[in-house]
Protein backbone atom coordinates (compact mmCIF):
# COMPACT_ATOMS: atom_id res chain seq x y z
CA UNK A 1 0.00 0.00 0.00
CA UNK A 2 1.09 3.25 -0.72
CA UNK A 3 2.14 6.22 1.78
CA UNK A 4 0.99 9.69 1.14
CA UNK A 5 4.43 12.16 0.70
CA UNK A 6 3.18 14.04 3.95
CA UNK A 7 3.29 10.59 5.61
CA UNK A 8 6.58 9.73 3.62
CA UNK A 9 8.22 13.06 4.79
CA UNK A 10 7.22 11.77 8.83
CA UNK A 11 8.55 8.52 8.75
CA UNK A 12 11.79 9.50 6.60
CA UNK A 13 12.68 12.18 8.69
CA UNK A 14 11.98 10.03 12.01
CA UNK A 15 14.04 6.97 10.49
CA UNK A 16 17.25 9.28 9.64
CA UNK A 17 17.48 10.98 12.58
CA UNK A 18 17.53 8.23 14.81
CA UNK A 19 20.56 6.91 12.69
CA UNK A 20 23.17 9.66 12.17
CA UNK A 21 26.12 8.90 9.53
CA UNK A 22 24.64 5.97 8.14
CA UNK A 23 23.85 5.62 4.66
CA UNK A 24 20.14 4.38 4.12
CA UNK A 25 20.07 3.07 0.32
CA UNK A 26 16.63 4.66 -1.79
CA UNK A 27 16.08 1.06 -2.91
CA UNK A 28 15.43 0.38 1.17
CA UNK A 29 13.12 3.81 0.91
CA UNK A 30 11.37 2.74 -1.64
CA UNK A 31 10.47 -0.57 -0.64
CA UNK A 32 9.43 0.86 2.92
CA UNK A 33 6.76 3.03 0.97
CA UNK A 34 6.03 1.58 -1.78
CA UNK A 35 7.19 4.15 -4.30
CA UNK A 36 9.46 5.05 -7.12
CA UNK A 37 12.82 6.06 -6.48
CA UNK A 38 12.16 9.23 -7.80
CA UNK A 39 9.54 10.21 -5.37
CA UNK A 40 12.40 9.51 -2.88
CA UNK A 41 14.99 11.76 -4.61
CA UNK A 42 12.32 14.26 -4.63
CA UNK A 43 11.47 13.13 -0.65
CA UNK A 44 14.94 13.80 0.44
CA UNK A 45 15.56 17.07 -1.85
CA UNK A 46 13.18 18.68 0.64
CA UNK A 47 14.44 16.95 3.93
CA UNK A 48 17.76 18.22 2.70
CA UNK A 49 16.87 21.76 2.21
CA UNK A 50 14.33 22.02 5.60
CA UNK A 51 17.43 20.46 7.84
CA UNK A 52 19.52 23.08 6.63
CA UNK A 53 17.33 26.13 6.59
CA UNK A 54 15.99 24.84 10.63
CA UNK A 55 19.72 23.91 11.03
CA UNK A 56 18.96 20.86 12.12
CA UNK A 57 21.91 19.00 10.33
CA UNK A 58 23.41 18.06 7.01
CA UNK A 59 21.60 15.40 4.52
CA UNK A 60 24.02 14.24 2.35
CA UNK A 61 22.59 12.57 -0.73
CA UNK A 62 25.17 9.87 -2.47
CA UNK A 63 24.34 9.42 -6.34
CA UNK A 64 24.84 5.73 -7.92
CA UNK A 65 22.95 2.05 -7.42
CA UNK A 66 24.89 1.95 -4.56
CA UNK A 67 24.05 5.61 -3.06
CA UNK A 68 21.51 6.82 -0.88
CA UNK A 69 21.08 9.33 1.92
CA UNK A 70 23.10 9.69 5.42
CA UNK A 71 22.18 12.21 8.18
CA UNK A 72 25.23 13.96 9.89
CA UNK A 73 24.00 16.17 13.29
CA UNK A 74 25.08 19.70 13.44
CA UNK A 75 24.28 22.89 15.21
CA UNK A 76 24.59 26.64 14.32
CA UNK A 77 26.82 28.97 15.26
CA UNK A 78 23.66 31.10 16.86
CA UNK A 79 22.09 28.29 18.37
CA UNK A 80 25.53 26.99 19.94
CA UNK A 81 26.18 30.46 20.83
CA UNK A 82 22.72 30.68 22.54
CA UNK A 83 23.33 27.66 24.30
CA UNK A 84 26.13 27.66 25.79
CA UNK A 85 25.43 31.67 27.36
CA UNK A 86 22.71 29.66 28.87
CA UNK A 87 24.35 27.74 30.67
CA UNK A 88 26.84 29.89 31.59
CA UNK A 89 24.46 32.22 33.39
CA UNK A 90 22.80 28.78 35.24
CA UNK A 91 26.32 28.17 36.48
CA UNK A 92 27.49 31.33 37.50
CA UNK A 93 24.82 31.14 40.56
CA UNK A 94 26.92 31.95 43.47
CA UNK A 95 24.82 29.09 45.56
CA UNK A 96 26.42 26.50 42.90
CA UNK A 97 30.05 27.44 45.17
CA UNK A 98 31.83 24.24 46.48
CA UNK A 99 34.49 24.16 48.78
CA UNK A 100 37.99 23.06 47.09
CA UNK A 101 36.86 25.81 44.22
CA UNK A 102 34.68 23.19 42.16
CA UNK A 103 31.27 24.27 41.21
CA UNK A 104 28.20 22.21 41.41
CA UNK A 105 26.85 21.27 37.96
CA UNK A 106 25.08 17.58 38.27
CA UNK A 107 21.80 19.11 38.34
CA UNK A 108 21.86 20.52 34.74
CA UNK A 109 23.92 17.23 33.58
CA UNK A 110 20.53 15.00 34.74
CA UNK A 111 18.24 17.30 32.47
CA UNK A 112 17.85 14.83 28.72
CA UNK A 113 17.18 18.33 27.32
CA UNK A 114 20.86 19.58 28.37
CA UNK A 115 22.28 16.12 27.82
CA UNK A 116 20.97 16.26 24.29
CA UNK A 117 22.42 19.71 23.07
CA UNK A 118 25.67 19.39 24.92
CA UNK A 119 26.09 16.19 23.04
CA UNK A 120 24.98 17.51 19.89
CA UNK A 121 27.24 19.86 19.98
CA UNK A 122 30.26 17.92 21.11
CA UNK A 123 29.28 15.59 18.12
CA UNK A 124 29.14 18.58 15.41
CA UNK A 125 32.97 19.42 15.91
CA UNK A 126 33.54 15.10 14.73
CA UNK A 127 31.11 15.01 11.94
CA UNK A 128 33.60 14.30 9.31
CA UNK A 129 33.02 10.24 10.79
CA UNK A 130 37.02 10.13 12.34
CA UNK A 131 35.47 8.86 15.66
CA UNK A 132 35.13 5.07 16.10
CA UNK A 133 34.22 5.44 20.23
CA UNK A 134 34.05 7.54 22.77
CA UNK A 135 35.96 7.33 26.08
CA UNK A 136 34.97 8.50 29.25
CA UNK A 137 35.83 7.79 32.72
CA UNK A 138 32.87 6.60 35.28
CA UNK A 139 31.03 7.53 36.80
CA UNK A 140 29.67 11.83 36.05
CA UNK A 141 31.06 12.08 31.94
CA UNK A 142 28.68 8.83 31.43
CA UNK A 143 25.61 10.32 30.28
CA UNK A 144 27.63 13.18 28.61
CA UNK A 145 29.34 9.97 26.84
CA UNK A 146 26.12 8.53 25.94
CA UNK A 147 24.51 11.37 23.96
CA UNK A 148 27.82 12.12 22.37
CA UNK A 149 27.84 8.77 20.84
CA UNK A 150 24.05 8.52 20.11
CA UNK A 151 24.64 11.39 17.82
CA UNK A 152 27.89 10.22 16.44
CA UNK A 153 26.49 6.71 15.88
CA UNK A 154 29.57 4.62 17.67
CA UNK A 155 30.13 2.92 20.50
CA UNK A 156 31.26 4.60 24.53
CA UNK A 157 33.28 3.04 26.82
CA UNK A 158 33.82 3.73 30.65
CA UNK A 159 37.10 3.72 32.15
CA UNK A 160 37.05 2.71 35.86
CA UNK A 161 39.49 3.25 38.63
CA UNK A 162 38.78 -0.04 39.89
CA UNK A 163 38.18 -3.11 37.58
CA UNK A 164 35.01 -5.15 38.52
CA UNK A 165 34.35 -8.69 38.01
CA UNK A 166 32.10 -8.45 35.63
CA UNK A 167 34.28 -6.66 33.13
CA UNK A 168 36.63 -9.74 32.67
CA UNK A 169 40.27 -9.35 31.84
CA UNK A 170 40.99 -5.25 31.88
CA UNK A 171 44.04 -3.31 30.76
CA UNK A 172 45.31 -0.67 33.27
CA UNK A 173 47.55 2.51 33.64
CA UNK A 174 48.84 4.62 36.52
CA UNK A 175 48.49 8.22 36.37
CA UNK A 176 49.05 11.38 38.56
CA UNK A 177 45.82 12.92 39.52
CA UNK A 178 45.44 16.57 38.56
CA UNK A 179 43.86 17.89 41.38
CA UNK A 180 45.54 15.68 44.19
CA UNK A 181 49.46 15.10 42.37
CA UNK A 182 48.77 11.63 43.92
CA UNK A 183 49.37 8.03 41.22
CA UNK A 184 46.07 6.71 41.00
CA UNK A 185 44.70 3.81 38.55
CA UNK A 186 42.10 3.55 35.90
CA UNK A 187 41.18 0.21 34.30
CA UNK A 188 39.29 -0.59 30.82
CA UNK A 189 38.41 -4.40 29.60
CA UNK A 190 39.67 -6.04 26.70
CA UNK A 191 36.67 -5.85 25.11
CA UNK A 192 35.78 -2.12 25.35
CA UNK A 193 37.82 -1.01 22.48
CA UNK A 194 39.37 -2.98 19.31
CA UNK A 195 42.80 -1.94 18.63
CA UNK A 196 43.33 0.63 16.11
CA UNK A 197 40.60 2.74 16.98
CA UNK A 198 40.22 6.39 17.15
CA UNK A 199 38.61 7.89 20.20
CA UNK A 200 37.09 10.90 21.19
CA UNK A 201 37.38 11.83 24.90
CA UNK A 202 35.02 13.34 26.79
CA UNK A 203 34.45 14.13 30.49
CA UNK A 204 32.23 16.54 32.28
CA UNK A 205 35.08 18.71 33.97
CA UNK A 206 38.84 18.92 33.46
CA UNK A 207 41.55 21.15 35.91
CA UNK A 208 44.57 20.72 35.39
CA UNK A 209 43.99 17.01 33.17
CA UNK A 210 45.66 14.22 34.40
CA UNK A 211 42.47 12.00 34.22
CA UNK A 212 42.53 12.88 30.53
CA UNK A 213 46.36 12.21 30.31
CA UNK A 214 45.28 8.95 32.37
CA UNK A 215 43.13 7.82 29.37
CA UNK A 216 45.43 8.55 26.64
CA UNK A 217 47.80 6.24 28.13
CA UNK A 218 45.30 3.97 28.20
CA UNK A 219 44.12 4.38 24.78
CA UNK A 220 47.82 3.83 23.81
CA UNK A 221 47.74 0.39 25.88
CA UNK A 222 44.99 -0.62 22.79
CA UNK A 223 47.07 -0.19 19.96
CA UNK A 224 44.48 3.19 19.67
CA UNK A 225 44.69 6.95 18.62
CA UNK A 226 42.81 9.87 20.39
CA UNK A 227 41.46 12.00 17.72
CA UNK A 228 39.92 14.71 20.42
CA UNK A 229 39.66 15.70 23.63
CA UNK A 230 35.81 17.62 24.53
CA UNK A 231 34.55 18.77 28.31
CA UNK A 232 31.68 20.34 29.41
CA UNK A 233 33.58 22.99 31.00
CA UNK A 234 37.44 23.31 32.44
CA UNK A 235 37.93 25.12 35.76
CA UNK A 236 40.14 28.31 35.02
CA UNK A 237 44.14 28.15 35.98
CA UNK A 238 47.02 30.04 36.34
CA UNK A 239 49.29 27.38 34.96
CA UNK A 240 49.51 25.05 32.58
CA UNK A 241 47.54 21.53 31.42
CA UNK A 242 48.91 18.63 31.21
CA UNK A 243 47.04 18.02 28.18
CA UNK A 244 46.41 19.95 24.92
CA UNK A 245 44.52 20.46 22.06
CA UNK A 246 41.37 19.88 23.95
CA UNK A 247 37.62 21.46 22.83
CA UNK A 248 35.91 23.44 26.18
CA UNK A 249 31.90 24.39 26.13
CA UNK A 250 32.66 26.29 29.36
CA UNK A 251 35.39 28.00 31.60
CA UNK A 252 34.58 27.82 35.51
CA UNK A 253 37.00 30.64 37.24
CA UNK A 254 36.37 30.50 41.36
CA UNK A 255 37.72 32.97 43.29
CA UNK A 256 36.63 34.43 46.79
CA UNK A 257 34.16 31.81 46.97
CA UNK A 258 32.36 33.87 43.93
CA UNK A 259 32.04 32.07 40.76
CA UNK A 260 32.68 33.15 37.18
CA UNK A 261 31.39 30.99 34.34
CA UNK A 262 32.19 32.14 30.63
CA UNK A 263 32.39 30.71 27.43
CA UNK A 264 34.93 28.08 26.55
CA UNK A 265 37.31 27.85 23.46
CA UNK A 266 34.05 25.72 21.45
CA UNK A 267 32.87 28.51 19.87
CA UNK A 268 35.99 30.43 18.78
CA UNK A 269 37.95 26.75 17.49
CA UNK A 270 34.65 25.57 15.29
CA UNK A 271 33.20 28.81 14.42
CA UNK A 272 36.03 30.80 12.50
CA UNK A 273 34.75 33.72 9.88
Amino acid sequence: MKVRRSDRLIDMTRYLLERPHTLISLTYFARRFDSAKSSISEDLTILKRTFHERGTGILETVPGAAGGARFIPSISKQEAEQFVKQMASSLSEQSRFLPGGYVYMSDLLGRPDILRQVGRIIASEYQDGTVDAVMTVATKGIPIAQSVASYLNVPFVIVRHDSQITEGSTVSVNYVSGSSNRIEKMALSKRSLKPGSKVLVVDDYMKPGGTVRGMQSLVKEFDSTVVGISVFAEGALTGDRVVEGYTSLLTVGTEDEQVNVTAGNYLEKIFTD
